[in-house]
């Protein structure tokens, strides 16, 4: 499966070698190239040695996503840092490019609420932490 990431960070990089691991085709898309230094770190191969694709460009510019992959992508998954920016680029990919499997992470909750509504499918690891840290509290010891 060919899976598109936009936004190499702590979350992009992470399931980025994870898949890559798993034997998926991964292209990582991120506007800053240091942000490649993630995807090396801890591993014996470096990303391109071990069959992954990273290309340094503006998620929500056609020519970076068309450089990244985005025309045979399989999965589109919009982890960036920038709410604005992940919900762009996913509707960008749902409905230009035609994406079959679209997942945005949103870290507002109430706009992860309503965007799921619309049909994304979204990830709020906000919401996640607030569910978490409720449900330690209340639990008994």
């Amino acid at each position: 499966m060919f899976i598109l990431i936009v936004g190499c960070g702590r979350v992009g990089s992470a399931i980025a070698k994870r898949l890559l691991d798993q034997g998926h085709e991964v292209s990582v898309l991120d506007r800053d190239p240091l942000s490649h230094e993630r995807l090396n770190r801890d591993q014996t191969l470096s990303w391109e040695d071990a069959g992954g694709t990273f290309t340094v460009g503006a998620a929500m510019e056609s020519e970076a996503l068309l450089q990244a992959g985005i025309e045979h992508a399989d999965v589109l998954l919009a982890a960036s840092s920038g709410d604005n920016t992940n919900v762009v680029v996913a509707q960008i990919a749902k409905r230009l490019y035609n994406v079959p499997k679209v997942v945005v992470r949103i870290a507002d909750p109430a706009r992860a609420a309503w965007y799921s509504e619309q049909g994304l499918l979204t990830i709020c690891p906000t919401q996640v932490a607030i569910d978490m840290v409720e449900e330690a509290a209340l639990a008994e010891e």
